[in-house]
């Protein structure tokens, strides 16, 4: 009998050491969080960066693995997915999330900042804390502004060296209203065609230029076969991390600063790696040939002024922007 109720107090115990161990696994909190970029990528070690800090400054109780190369579907897709509260987190570009949340489109619209200290005066102000309380009308919360770069227009034939140079040339645009208005405006004819056959879109002269940053530039091959790279600095728009509010609820206050924390230190970080990055790729570049030209980006923008009329929810904010110096 002395044998059994001994028996009996160990499985009682081992029971209750389980649930225990049970209840603590379950206490952690795990996350998903999509991102579209490869793991070389300076946004993409900046998301690892965001998940490591997360985990340290909440103990361990909430976890963040990160899927990188568009493993959780296209940009839209994982910002439909945060919106519908079926996944976690998200690093979107704001062009991307413009068509869900339309005040980030502000940021999208060409020649809208003058310079990177500029920008991040707008997105790290007033201007930009007023785009991200808005994103909770649309069941998202915003964590930090990320650099995505500056996009250039680059040619396979002749190089930009004024707006004149754009007349009748074919250039590849994302599939956008604003992208295609903005290319229309400055004389040439807006192309949108997918990413992946811009290459050979360029190689075969079906488009004569496309346009993006130095990083993807030199990353997708595209300096191979159009050598000549202008310095208009068309478009900036920043990226930022969207998390579902249906997640963001099951954060306790402890938890909700500690992951402000994490997106303030490594979106800093990231600005600075992708900075050094796109450095890189330019010096990369001319090293293989290329031609690297100054432009009159003034003249560039009082060419696609008449679009701002297009958006007039923006009036003020764009005002607000041009007073930021």
């Amino acid at each position: 009998m002395k044998k059994l109720a001994t028996i009996l107090i160990v499985l009682l115990l081992a029971t209750a050491l389980f649930a225990q161990g049970g209840a603590e696994s379950k206490g952690v909190l795990k996350f998903k969080l999509a991102e579209n970029q490869p793991a070389n990528n300076p946004i993409s070690k900046g998301m690892l960066m965001f998940a490591d800090l997360v985990k340290e400054k909440t103990g361990g109780s909430v976890q963040i693995e990160v899927y990188m190369d568009a493993q959780l579907g296209s940009e839209s897709e994982t910002i439909d997915q945060v919106q519908a509260g079926t996944l976690d987190l998200a690093r979107v570009n704001t062009s991307a999330l413009a068509s869900t949340a339309d005040e980030v489109g502000v940021f999208t619209l060409p020649y809208v900042f003058t310079g990177m200290e500029q920008k991040y005066k707008v997105l790290d102000g007033e201007i930009g804390k007023g785009v991200m309380d808005a994103l909770g009308k649309y069941n998202m919360v915003g964590l930090e502004f990320w650099e995505a770069g500056s996009r250039n227009f680059y040619t396979t034939k002749k190089p930009i060296k004024s707006v004149a140079d754009m007349k009748g040339l074919k250039v590849r645009v994302q599939p956008s209203e604003v992208a295609i208005k903005m290319v229309e405006l400055l004389g040439g004819a807006a192309t949108p065609m997918a990413y992946g056959e811009v290459y050979q879109g360029l190689q075969t002269g079906v488009i004569d230029a496309a346009e993006n940053d130095f990083v993807s530039y030199y990353t997708s091959g595209h300096y191979e076969v159009a050598k000549y790279f202008s310095l208009d600095g068309h478009m900036a728009p920043p990226a930022i991390v969207i998390m579902s509010s249906k997640a963001w609820a099951k954060l306790n206050d402890s938890q909700k600063k500690a992951f402000r924390e994490a997106a303030f230190e490594a979106s800093r970080w990231q600005r600075k790696a992708m900075d050094d990055f796109q450095n890189e790729s330019r010096a990369a570049v001319e090293a293989a040939g290329c031609q690297i030209f100054d432009v009159d980006a003034k003249a560039f923008q009082n060419m696609v002024s008449p679009m701002y009329d297009m958006y007039p929810q923006y009036k003020s904010v764009i005002e607000k922007i041009k007073a930021t110096n």
